[in-house]
């Protein structure tokens, strides 16, 4: 991939604002909808995925990011799927780097499996990238065989060991699984914060057939919460990273828990996020169906000017906030899409 692409022009025009008053300053990007794993929460065991010629190319992810970056995008991150098995994805970071170089961009971000950070970590640094996500909802390794249906646990700890060792700033993610992984609450805590990494739990949202029924495994993180303050002292911290998590700082540790709770307690009222597809389908929010299709538009020949005017187009139409719901034993999940298509 050429890392000299042409710049877009920065035109001196108002940010990107949703009709909510929002400003929309973070942009994440699935670069694929193929992983390595199975997650039970995330997908079917037995998954179609999408055809090459129906992908963005790593050309036209580029051109679509940097058009939001001249409307005043500061953060981007990349998803999936798992973003690291997108053959050629190093070459667009690098050349998606220059917006951070040039101060446009604040940081490029990444949500992985890390199953493949440890092969990758040391060229994820050097393109500038500060700071990953990722997922991890058990540290036993057959618990780990079941929710994934087929990844290992060793190769991910040896990956976070490889981004921290390479600068690499790690956050932990899990979702929260009434009946799988409640009993490793604690436990990920420690390991978290022993290794001076904050981790944040997240309750399953439903999106996509996933070959059962979420309610079976529908854990408030109430009662996560509740599970936490046996061992642990916990205070509202007002610290943010662009996303939806509400964090507490931990007495005993000094590092931060947080809590992404849609389904509970939306986050939407500060939403400042929209999500883009491999296909080039904008989603103006994770729990609606509105959407634009920005490859037609790439693809039908826009100019840069062409595709801005369309972006601003669809966030003007970014509605206030997710109709997500886990109430009805048996009920079809609120989005027929699967989380690796939107991205995580």
């Amino acid at each position: 991939m050429d890392g000299n692409l042409p710049r877009l022009d920065r035109p001196a025009t108002a940010p990107l604002i949703d009709p909510f008053l929002r400003p929309i300053t973070y942009l994440r990007v699935s670069v694929t909808d193929r992983c390595d794993f199975r997650c039970q929460y995330c997908m079917a065991e037995a998954m179609t995925f999408l055809p090459k010629a129906e992908i963005l190319s790593l050309e036209e992810l580029d051109r679509l990011c940097s058009a939001f970056v001249a409307l005043g995008l500061k953060r981007l991150r990349l998803t999936g799927g798992e973003p690291l098995v997108r053959r050629g994805l190093m070459d667009l970071l690098r050349s998606l780097s220059r917006h951070l170089r040039s101060g446009a961009l604040d940081e490029i971000t990444m949500t992985t499996n890390g199953s493949q950070l440890a092969r990758f970590a040391g060229e994820m640094a050097d393109a500038g990238i500060r700071r990953v996500n990722v997922s991890l909802d058990t540290l036993d390794p057959e618990d780990f065989r079941r929710i994934t249906r087929r990844g290992e646990l060793g190769p991910v700890i040896d990956g976070i060991r490889a981004a921290r060792d390479a600068g690499i700033s790690v956050k932990l993610n899990a979702v929260a699984l009434k009946g799988i992984n409640e009993e490793q609450i604690l436990p990920l805590v420690a390991f978290a914060h022993g290794q001076g990494m904050d981790i944040t739990f997240i309750e399953t949202m439903p999106m996509g057939d996933i070959d059962g029924d979420r309610t079976d495994h529908y854990l408030p993180l109430s009662a996560v919460r509740e599970r936490i303050a046996t061992r642990y002292q916990m205070t509202p911290s007002g610290y943010r990273t662009g996303g939806p998590a509400r964090y507490s700082t931990v007495a005993e540790t000094g590092r931060r828990i947080g809590f992404i709770t849609p389904m509970s307690h939306n986050f939407c009222e500060s939403c400042n996020r929209v999500r883009l597809t491999c296909t080039g389908t904008l989603y103006l929010c994770l729990g609606q169906e509105d959407a634009a299709d920005l490859r037609a538009v790439l693809r039908g020949g826009a100019t840069d000017g062409g595709l801005r005017d369309a972006i601003r187009a669809a966030i003007a139409r970014k509605p206030k906030g997710h109709d997500f719901i886990i109430d009805r034993p048996g009920a079809a999940p609120a989005l027929a899409r699967h989380m690796n298509t939107t991205g995580g």
